[in-house]
């Protein structure tokens, strides 16, 4: 015998691995397994009652067990697994009506772990089973609400023409289950399961003070998920929702959101309270609507200093503004020197030696951004320097309608000083002032811009005509005035006119019309589109008809495809640029995801050498159009993007720095930074221009350090390069916009509004950026002064009941995604205290400190109305702190 023991063999499974033992079962589970094969026995019974008693046996140990822990399944399902199949057949063989009710119950707790996948199992046996629901508990009932979806669409599938009544079993289960969800507080399952069986609207019902905005705030989310029109009748349900709880407000912003005027009418009509009123006109005057006499109900209030019409039309706006300046002791003007900080630069020679009328325009544009609104600067409004004088041609019209940026919203004491330039014997001077006139008035609602601009509209200087056409553009943009419909449309519709004015007529009547679908105007640019020679379509200025058309469309989504069809009579490259573009604006901030694939394939297409290639720039724009706002659409994007710098050709890849500019307008996060920053220094010149400008309007009226710092070491790289250095320049004064209080960004409202003036304001600059050789570095760098309509306070300041501003307490932070979470969770996080009015970054939220005031609206952003609260005690604060 061997003196060494062999060692045991250990067992192996198929794989070749060894094999694990089973677990030693404990001596309660043992009794627990006993226990269960005899119930399991007892139903085999010839007895009734018998067979009663052990499924009121085996129901017990069921829902006893619900006290196991989340991580752990209980311990009669581990041990009631081997005797699935056995309790089926047993289940068939059950003959008692009553008791088969209950046994099917069972069967469908059990169906929920046991049946194999899609076979819906548990679901079958319910609808043999009894109405008892709550006793299984949530986890069950979300399971039977999957299946139920599922059964829902397989029977659709199998019938597209089923009837209401053969659903009805499903139905009448749902009907059971939401009432539960609610008590429960799960709204989100509520409505996934009534979005699946196509019932969401009867979430409406289940909508009350304490729960609607956890559906509410869940539904919008969702929303952006679902396929035209589905997430149209989805936002529509959250309107119901919002007029039923009384929140105005938020109905408010729906109505917006749908593009309905009738929703807004509707909505207004309904507040019977002055302040309500009045924050309603507040949130309608930043998204540039003015309702008429017949939508607003008299009243007769001889106390309040302002009228809802006023409100309304951004009387307000400036003295609100000035006012944030004041307590944020901002008012002292910035020179041009003060924004580029040359002693900063690294560099032992001036540039502005270099082109010094170029270096003046540059001045002009960095001197009417940085000091927008506040009616004082160093350069213009100093009479001794004569600024406008030291500036040639097209360069006198941008220094002196750089007035009416300076005076932004400010009517009285702006077209006060413009006054004198109006009656200059130089065109250039008077063009400019006219166009100042617009520029002052953006925004603002008023007929004194169209009795001054009118007579100049027809006037023999063709500068003086495209002053006071882009003047009448800014000041109505979105107004839809019909009045000045009828003075340019024949201009619009002259085939002698030369085609600069007509484009730029096309231009202001889409900015005007902007969102409307107007038959008259679309019409008339479709016809001279076809009309005029090819080698007039040639010109660069012929864009801005195709954008113009994509204006009027901006978000209307499939009221377009009509539009769309009728431009392809037109000839191939001005067909495709203009379809592109109608199409990429009606889907604006949609986050649509079919288009976005459609643009995608047009981004990699590879045409032939001779093949116009302009359309492909609109797809790439298109692509930041459709997705902006929707933070995963903004990081996919971004992603796409450096594929495009990749592989794209050369249109696709100038285009991308001004895509990326407008996903994130006035949001300047690093990572985007870095990127334009790289592309700032790329061999091809239109590349690093755009990627200059984009730096400017991801960072504009945000003084961003690092922004600032790049562009400082741009303008010593282009030191020696004129047109390269005027765009650093234009872009510093982009970023220094309003010294820091002016945001351009057409989203509002917690990024959910699109602002169609906004956004349209943005598009013509972004698109003259796409031959910047021949507009912004050329003639038509006023063009730059449709910023005007995308700038507006980046504030929010409370305003009491005689609309005077009071200082409120208010937290201050970065937003938290709070869809689909119960309770009251936090909206904020890292918050800092402030008294109002407080200045707000992209990705910043407010929300109250302090039980002194109320609020009258949810949205803490622009002006918002307070009151005081009458239950507030001064000692419980005390207590508190």
């Amino acid at each position: 015998m061997s003196d060494t023991a062999k060692p045991p063999s250990v067992p192996k499974t198929s794989k070749g691995g060894p094999k694990l033992a089973k677990p030693e079962m404990s001596e309660e589970d043992k009794r627990l397994q006993a226990k269960l094969e005899l119930i399991i026995g007892r139903l085999s019974d010839s007895d009734r009652e018998v067979r009663k008693n052990a499924l009121q046996m085996l129901e017990t140990e069921l829902t006893d067990s619900s006290g196991s822990t989340v991580t752990s399944i209980p311990k009669p399902l581990k041990l009631l697994k081997v005797h699935y199949p056995d309790l089926k057949a047993k289940f068939e063989d059950e003959g008692d009506e009553t008791l088969k009710k209950q046994f099917a119950d069972i069967m469908s707790i059990l169906a929920v772990t046991f049946a194999e996948d899609n076979t819906r199992e548990s679901l079958k046996y319910k609808l043999q089973g009894s109405d008892q629901l709550e006793k299984w508990g949530f986890e069950y009932i979300r399971a039977l609400s999957g299946e139920i979806g599922d059964e829902f669409q397989h029977r659709i599938n199998v019938n597209p023409d089923i009837s209401e009544e053969q659903q009805m079993d499903l139905l009448i289960l749902v009907n059971r289950i939401v009432p539960y969800l609610k008590r429960t507080n799960h709204e989100p399952d509520a409505c996934d399961l009534l979005i699946e069986v196509e019932r969401l609207d009867q979430i409406v019902d289940f909508a009350d003070k304490d729960n609607y905005k956890r559906i509410a705030l869940y539904l919008i989310q969702t929303s952006k998920y679902q396929v035209e029109p589905e997430n149209i009748e989805t936002l529509k349900i959250v309107y119901r929702i919002y007029r039923k709880v009384e929140n105005l407000p938020q109905a408010m912003r729906m109505s917006l959101i749908l593009n309905r005027m009738d929703y807004v009418r509707e909505t207004f009509k309904s507040s019977k309270d002055r302040l309500m009123t009045a924050q309603l006109a507040f949130d309608l005057a930043r998204h540039n609507i003015i309702l008429t006499d017949d939508d607003m109900e008299d009243e007769d209030d001889d106390e309040a200093e302002y009228t809802i019409e006023e409100i309304m039309g951004n009387a307000l706006l400036s003295e609100m503004y000035l006012h944030l300046a004041k307590e944020l002791d901002n008012l002292d003007p910035k020179s041009p020197e003060d924004v580029y900080k040359s002693h900063l630069e690294d560099t032992g020679s001036s540039t502005r030696t270099l082109d010094s009328a170029r270096q003046n325009l540059a001045d002009t544009f960095v001197n009417a951004f940085a000091n927008a609104g506040f009616g004082t600067d160093k350069l213009m409004t100093d009479p001794e320097k004569e600024w406008v004088f030291k500036n040639k041609e097209h360069g006198m019209m941008s220094a002196a309608a750089s007035l009416g940026m300076l005076f932004l919203w400010n009517t009285d004491e702006g077209l006060n000083q413009i006054d004198k330039y109006q009656y200059s014997g130089e065109s250039f001077i008077k063009a400019g002032a006219l166009m100042g006139i617009g520029i002052i008035n953006s925004g603002i609602r008023s007929d004194v811009p169209f009795a001054l601009l009118q007579e100049y509209i027809n006037d023999d200087n063709q500068d003086m005509r495209i002053g006071a056409i882009l003047g009448l553009g800014i000041a109505y943009a979105g107004s839809a005035n019909e009045d000045i419909l009828e003075e340019l449309l024949p201009i619009l519709a002259d085939n002698d006119q030369p085609i600069d004015v007509v484009a730029f007529t096309a231009l202001a009547l889409g900015q005007i019309f902007v969102g409307s679908c107007n038959e008259e105007v679309t019409g008339t640019i479709l016809q001279i589109m076809m009309e005029r020679p090819e080698k007039v379509l040639e010109s660069t200025s012929v864009r801005y008809m195709s954008l113009a058309l994509g204006l009027l469309f901006i978000g209307q989504q499939q009221s377009a495809d009509a539009i769309i069809e009728s431009t392809k009579t037109l000839s191939k490259p001005v067909a495709q640029y203009a379809a592109q573009t109608i199409e990429t604006c009606a889907y604006a901030g949609t986050g649509n995801v079919l288009k976005i694939q459609q643009l995608l394939k047009t981004c990699g297409e590879h045409p032939k050498e001779d093949e116009q290639t302009n359309h492909q720039s609109v797809a790439v724009l298109g692509l930041a159009v459709v997705a902006m706002g929707e933070s995963i659409g903004n990081e996919m994007l971004l992603r796409i993007f450096d594929h495009l710098l990749r592989f794209g050709n050369m249109t696709v890849k100038r285009a991308v720095p001004l895509a990326i500019a407008l996903l994130y307008v006035s949001n300047p996060l690093v990572r985007v930074m870095d990127t334009l920053g790289k592309l700032s220094h790329d061999s091809d010149d239109d590349i690093a221009q755009n990627a200059i400008l984009a730096l400017g309007i991801i960072g504009a009226g945000t003084n961003n350090a690092r922004i600032a710092k790049m562009l400082r070491q741009l303008a010593v790289y282009y030191a020696k390069n004129p047109s390269m250095l005027f765009i650093v320049r234009i872009s510093q004064g982009i970023l220094y916009a309003g010294k820091s209080m002016i945001t351009l960004s057409p989203l509002y409202s917690e990024r959910l509004l699109v602002k169609p003036v906004a956004l349209a304001g943005l598009l013509i600059v972004l698109h003259a950026s796409f031959d910047m050789k021949n507009t912004i570095l050329s003639k038509f760098h006023f063009l730059l002064y449709e910023l005007a309509t995308s700038m507006r306070p980046r504030m929010m300041i409370a305003v009491d009941e005689n609309l005077k501003p009071v200082p409120v307490s208010v937290r201050v932070g970065m937003a938290v995604d709070t869809v689909g979470m119960a309770g009251k969770p936090k909206t904020i996080t890292g918050f800092q205290t402030h008294d109002t009015p407080v200045v707000l970054q992209s990705e910043e939220r407010a929300e109250l400190a302090s039980h002194k005031y109320t609020t009258i609206t949810d949205i803490l952003e622009g002006v918002v109305v307070v009151k005081k609260n009458p239950n507030y005690v001064e000692e419980d604060a005390e207590k508190k702190k």
